[in-house]
Parts: structure tokens; C-alpha cells; sequence
């Protein structure tokens, strides 16, 4: 079978990548032709493990290809997926002038049958919209379907997410289009993967009411780990006694900055406004959002107390992407904590194994490093605000010696608190109000 995937973002390479694999013949499409030609050259755009190799593999033996020649690539697809962007408006609603055009596009280039598909997160009714806009500007009387294909995948493992998945979501309203998005994943049937099969609008809702609730679970978890600084307690034997609970779960019980990235600010937001459009308000989603913003406050309040002020003070921070195994800094708290550290006076020295090239585009005056320990290098304090793996286990002597001061600002709770008392450290970590034994 032949697909077509518009868009070669994130969401989109992944898809059509992944599809090549299932065996699938992919044609993934884009209508900058730079990133085409660099696609071609199989250079990837994007930092996730293991896309490269299997973007390689695919390409070779010649089931993905990549163009910008959006016509021939629907004329020779049986299914169309559409994987551009939706960025928030001002009022946080998703702009859908990506998705539209899209629609436009292959309305044009509509001869005969074909299943078309959003795998982009889009607001609830997107498709009925699609087939509004569809239906319009066809040239000819063609049949077509809309279905509702969500993707789930975390950055820094969308490859596995996607091989793998916990449970794959279609939408529709044709017992045919069912039928052929059942094919495309039958791989998946050997690993008795769940399949929900519902109407468009409650699978487009799935994607956002799921980004919601993890959203949530994180923003809850932070206020207690405020609330544990205030009573002497300790988030993560709170976290693991809430986790052991199977009604809750352990994941997204971690402590920290809050959530960034290009999925849950967005769409958290998103929720919302789709709410308030159809007369409901979300008031718990509406309180997320908004602990979620002012816990970045709270992270930069830990570390101008930790340093007893921030004016001529350089701070060493450790992590610029949003989360480890990404480049992607969107929303990402590093981002805006390091840019509230200098308005307040402080000088900043940086490392991210990935991210740096994209910071460099936002972040004009700080100092980026070759390493860890050329970061802390004459530092009054040193930031831990990404969890990358090689930030795990510092050489703290050597980390303590480059310091002007041994102070360790662990806003991810990498390291434990005995373990760097023992190093010399003034260690400061979010939510551990008490000495754990």
C-alpha cells in the first residue's frame, strides 16, 4: 500500500519513517524544498535517537522518499495523512491555517478515493471542517473519508512510542476507512496492541483530554513538593506512596520546573479555549496552566536565595531542552528561568549535548560551553534543569573545584542529598523539606 504524509516535522518524519518499516511505500512531502533536498541527502533536521538510522534504512531500500511535488504524491496514495503544524493564536486556540491550506491542496489533486487522515492535534471538529473545506474545492465528484489518527509520542523515544505503542486511536465514520487504517497497522496486531475505534470528534478530543491529564499530574506534583518545603516532608516517598496506589500510578509524579514543550503548554491551552468556545469551562485544566507558569517563578526564587541574590552572580546551568534525548527547547522552563536569571543580573555559562544549536536562535548573551565542567568553570552555583544522562554522575570533585562556590541547584532531583553533603556541596533540590536516613 502507498501513503502520502504532508508535513515533515516532528510528528510527520516519525509517521512516515515508522510506516517504511511496518513495509509500507511512503512518500513524505514538503513544501520547502530545502528541507527536502536536505531529507534526501539523508541528513535529518531534528535530534531523535535512532530516526537517523532508520530514515537511512527506509530510503535504501527505497519504501520512503521524500518531495515537494504535493500531486504526484496524492495521486499515488491510498491514504493521505496530514502532519503540519498547529500553532497556538494569541487567544491559545490552534491556528489551523496549515491544516486548511492542506485540505485545499489535496482537494485539488483529488481524482479518485481516498482516506485522509489528521495525525496533527487538532481542535475537536477539525474533522467535519476538513470535509467542508474538502468538498468545496474538489474539481470533480471524487469519494473520499476523513479519519481521526492521533499520534502519542514523547520526544526522545517517538520511535518506540510508535513501534510500540500502548494503544493506536482511530476515528471515523466509514467502516472502509476503518478497515484500511487497520491494515496500514497490522504489524501492530503481533503485539496485541489495543485498538479504540470511535467517531472523528471523540478521537480528536482523546489526544487532548490525555496531554490534559498528564499536564495535570505534573502541576499537582509540584505544588506538593512546594508543600513538602513548608512542612518538612518529602516529595518522593509522597510520590512513591501515592504511586504504589494503582487508581494513580508512579508516572508524571516527578517534581520539578514544570512541563514544557511542544505538546502540553500548547494544548493544555488549546483544551481550553475549545472549552470556552462550546460554553463549558475547564476550571481544573485552567488552574494547571496557570500553576504551571508560576512554578517557574518559584525555581528562580530557589536559586536567587540559594545565591542571596542574582546581580553580578554566574550561574552554571546544566540543560537546555525542554526534557533529555531532544533538541527541542519549546516552552521549555531552562529557556525562560535563564532569561528571568539575566534581567535579574546574572551571568550565564551553559551545556546541552543537543540543544544548544536551536538556544542560540533565543539566547544572544549567554556563554555555551564544551562540557559540564567547562559550564561551572569560575561559577557562583551550578543549575541542574535537564536530566540528560551524562549530567547523572558529575565528577564532583572536579564539578566543586571549578566552582567559585560548592553550590548545587538540583531542580530535576538527580542526585541524593547525603551523597552530595558527603562532596562538599550545599545541595538545594525541589521538595525534600527533611533529611532522608
Amino acid at each position: 500500500m502507498n501513503i502520502a504524509v504532508i508535513g515533515t516535522g516532528y510528528v510527520g518524519l516519525v509517521t512516515g519513517a515508522c510506516f517504511a518499516e511496518f513495509g509500507l511505500h511512503v512518500t513524505c512531502v514538503d513544501k520547502d524544498q530545502d528541507k527536502v533536498a536536505t531529507l534526501q541527502k539523508g541528513q535529518i533536521p531534528i535530534y531523535e535517537p535512532g530516526l537517523s538510522e532508520l530514515v537511512g534504512k527506509n530510503v535504501a531500500s527505497g519504501r520512503l522518499q521524500f518531495t515537494s511535488d504535493i500531486a504526484s504524491a496524492i495521486r499515488g496514495a491510498l491514504v493521505v495523512f496530514i502532519a503540519v503544524g498547529t500553532p497556538p493564536r494569541g487567544d491559545g486556540s490552534a491556528n489551523m491555517v496549515y491544516v486548511d491550506a492542506v485540505a485545499e491542496s489535496i482537494a485539488h489533486h483529488l481524482t479518485d478515493y481516498k482516506v485522509i487522515v489528521t495525525k496533527s492535534t487538532v481542535p475537536v471538529g477539525t474533522g467535519e471542517r476538513l470535509r467542508k473545506i474538502i468538498g468545496k474545492n474538489l474539481k470533480e465528484q471524487v469519494d473520499f473519508d476523513i479519519v481521526s489518527n492521533p499520534e502519542f509520542l514523547r520526544e526522545g523515544s517517538a520511535i518506540e512510542d510508535f513501534l510500540r505503542p500502548n494503544r493506536v486511536v482511530i476515528g471515523a465514520n466509514s467502516q472502509q476507512a476503518v478497515a484500511i487504517l487497520k491494515d496500514l497497522y497490522r504489524p501492530l496486531y503481533l503485539i496485541e496492541t489495543p485498538f479504540i475505534v470511535t467517531d472523528v470528534a471523540t478521537a480528536e478530543l482523546i489526544k487532548y483530554a490525555s496531554n490534559g491529564f498528564l499536564a495535570t499530574k505534573i502541576s499537582f506534583i509540584n505544588e506538593m513538593a512546594n508543600l513538602c518545603e513548608k512542612v518538612g516532608a518529602d516529595i518522593h516517598l509522597v510520590a512513591k506512596g501515592m504511586g504504589l496506589d494503582g487508581r494513580i500510578g508512579p508516572k508524571f509524579l516527578h517534581p520539578g520546573p514544570g512541563y514544557g514543550g511542544s505538546c502540553f503548554p500548547k494544548d493544555t491551552v488549546a483544551l481550553v479555549q475549545i472549552a470556552k468556545e462550546n460554553g463549558c469551562d475547564l476550571e481544573l485544566l485552567s488552574a494547571v496552566i496557570r500553576v504551571n507558569t508560576k512554578q517557574r517563578s518559584v525555581m528562580v526564587e530557589k536559586i536567587q536565595q540559594a545565591l542571596a541574590g542574582l546581580e553580578g552572580k554566574t550561574i552554571g546551568v546544566l540543560g537546555l531542552a525542554f526534557k533529555p534525548n531532544t533538541d527541542d527547547i519549546r516552552e521549555s522552563p531552562a529557556i525562560e528561568i535563564i532569561q528571568t536569571l539575566m534581567k535579574s543580573g546574572a551571568k550565564i555559562r551553559t551545556y546541552d549535548p543537543a540543544a544548544m544549536s536551536e538556544a542560540r536562535k533565543i539566547l544572544m548573551d549567554v556563554t555555551y560551553c564544551k562540557d559540564a565542567y567547562d559550564t561551572v568553570r569560575d561559577a557562583d552555583a551550578v543549575v541542574l534543569l535537564t536530566e540528560w544522562n551524562e549530567f547523572r554522575n558529575l565528577d564532583m570533585d572536579r564539578l566543586r573545584q571549578s566552582l567559585r562556590q560548592p553550590i548545587f541547584i538540583d531542580l530535576r532531583n538527580v542526585y541524593n542529598e547525603q551523597r552530595m553533603s558527603r562532596a562538599g556541596f550545599r545541595y538545594i533540590s525541589v521538595g525534600r523539606g527533611i533529611k532522608t536516613v
